[in-house]
């Protein structure tokens, strides 16, 4: 207690301090006052006249190297988006510059372990605009793009800008044989010469494989069930049969013809115990199949006549199949197989010989746009993509596959199929979304990982444009795309088209003319007229006879 009682004395003895007095306090002289600056706000001065600014404009990037920008520290930044690839567009809200492609991201920035991408979106966003985009960037990069079925179309104008090679195929517009090796033959001479005696085995067997497995397809598709073992080992050993002994290159019709004059060779895997009757027996409904084939059955002709354009290796091509009627789902799926069998053949074939020196490396972009529709033309289309997903790294090649929602994947029969198609979701390294709906975002985040801001953007983007927005206007979402690698935040982009890609661009053609009807003709007063104005001329003249009178101006 004595601390305390000191403290308190030594406070009550401290004098206080006299108050002051108005007077005392007026007489005090006032300090000088420092004159107020006045500065603008960050809008500029405030107030009616004064230059106040309503938008800031942001101020003026440029991009380079950092040997280029080192001397602008502390003004330089890095880049947030990849500078590796194909330029796609400008990022949706820094504007960054944005480059990607599946092949630049897999091959020199190590990005993804599958060159492969997956775009979906609703339809007439600009999905074929992004993969358009996409494959003329990579043919600058020295890529060859490869459309091995163009179902619309949307990439012939492309291709022939690229100069590159269009193939047109469809009822009575060209034949695509399926037992034609393509340049395997050729190339297997040049290996021969060249020493490489395994790598020529290896494109002959190939080749043969391959037209097995197309003659079994459209079997199969003819049939709606696959063929027996026994018609597989008969197919297989009469192309063993064509190879030896037929000269120049075989079409449907010579198998067909080597199965009914039945060789030892045949008959031996036929199992006909020396019997012709059992033999025939055996091979009847074969017979039957393959005369439906070359005959013009229901799949027609298009694949009983020789290949009218040969698929080119060292060029862009794609396979014009737009005349097939979408409700022609049997001849849909025949000729997508046909093209997808003779597309990779040729790949193999350029790998071969690039693996041997003798010509130099090639590397393919192969675009298979409207993914729905193939999967859905017949059996063995989802396996055969299956395979195409699996095996591009192997083969060299990057892939695309284009879809509108993954309901168009999960709508296939079988849930085999359902779960090898969301595979194809699952496996790309790539995934690219534009504008779907909310309803989409439960099956996509099954397979993609999607935070719910990058949701909510995918789902603003399906609105329709505004009512009132007049001629010319386009939807929010038209070329706005979400770039998805994994788990990492997706990249919002949006695609602007050059002046130089706008003709080749417009999947719009036949809405912009439309067919006027002709002006009226003296001579022949039914031209110009409507299918009402017609009808109503056609009744005057049966019943009075005569052309009706025109009534008098202000008439009733």
């Amino acid at each position: 207690m004595p601390a305390i009682d000191e403290s308190h004395r030594r406070r009550r003895s401290q004098k206080r301090k006299p108050r002051e007095l108005p007077t005392e306090k007026a007489a005090r002289p006032e300090k000088e006052k420092k004159p107020e600056i006045r500065r603008p706000g960050p809008r500029g001065w405030l107030g009616r006249g004064r230059g106040e600014a309503s938008v800031v404009q942001p101020v003026d990037e440029w991009r380079g190297t950092t040997v280029q920008v080192c001397g602008l520290h502390p003004f330089s930044v890095g880049t947030g988006t990849p500078m590796v690839g194909v330029p796609m567009g400008l990022q949706l809200f820094t504007g960054a510059t944005v480059c990607a492609d599946p092949i630049s991201w897999f091959q020199d920035a190590d990005l993804i372990s599958n060159p492969s991408v997956f775009i979906l979106g609703l339809p007439g966003l600009g999905k074929s605009t992004y993969t358009r985009r996409t494959a003329a960037g990579l043919a600058g990069l020295g890529t060859l793009p490869l459309v091995l079925g163009d179902l619309k179309p949307d990439y012939v104008d492309m291709i022939r800008a690229l100069g590159g090679q269009v193939i047109t195929l469809g009822r009575g517009r060209g034949h695509l044989n399926i037992l034609d090796p393509g340049e395997a033959f050729e190339a297997a001479e040049r290996l021969r010469q060249a020493g490489k005696e395994k790598e020529r085995a290896q494109v002959l067997a190939d080749a043969h494989g391959r037209r097995h497995t197309m003659v079994s397809a459209l079997l199969t598709i003819l049939r709606k069930e696959p063929p027996t073992d026994r018609e597989e080992s008969i197919i297989d050993r009469a192309l063993r049969v064509l190879d030896e002994h037929h000269t120049g290159v075989p079409v449907l019709g010579d198998l067909l013809r080597v199965i009914q004059e039945a060789p030892q060779e045949v008959r031996d895997v036929a199992l006909d115990r020396g019997d012709d009757t059992r033999y025939k027996a055996i091979t009847e409904n074969l017979e039957a199949s393959l005369i439906s084939l070359t005959s013009g059955g229901r799949l027609g002709e298009t694949f009983a006549h020789a290949t009218d354009v040969p698929m080119m290796r060292d060029r862009p091509v794609v396979y014009d199949v737009s005349s097939i009627d979408d409700s022609d789902t049997d001849m849909q799926a025949a000729v997508l197989l046909a093209c997808w069998s003779a597309g990779f053949g040729t790949v193999n074939v350029a790998n071969a010989l690039a693996d041997a020196g003798l010509e130099p490396r090639r590397h393919y972009f192969v675009i298979l746009d409207e993914l729905w529709r193939a999967l859905r033309a017949g059996r063995g289309m989802v396996d055969r993509v299956d395979a195409l997903t699996r095996l591009n790294r192997q083969r060299g090649v990057g892939l695309a596959m284009i879809s509108h929602t993954m309901s168009d994947l999960l709508a296939l029969p079988s849930d085999e199929d359902r779960m090898k198609a969301r595979g194809f979701v699952e496996r790309a390294g790539m995934v690219v979304c534009g504008g779907l709906p909310g309803a989409e975002m439960h099956m996509l985040t099954s397979a993609v990982p999607l935070s719910r801001a990058e949701q909510e953007l995918l789902t603003s983007w399906q609105d329709p444009g505004t009512w009132d927005s007049g001629p010319g206007s386009e939807p929010p979402g038209r070329g706005k795309f979400l770039i998805k690698v994994g788990g990492h935040p997706g990249i919002p982009i949006k695609v602007e088209l050059v002046e130089a890609e706008r003709a080749i661009n417009d999947t719009n053609k036949l809405w912009h003319a439309t067919t006027a009807f002709p002006a009226p003709d003296e001579s022949n007063p039914m031209i110009g007229l409507d299918d009402a104005e017609h009808a109503a001329h056609e009744f005057a003249v049966e019943v009075d006879g005569a052309a009706p009178v025109e009534p008098e101006e202000g008439a009733a």
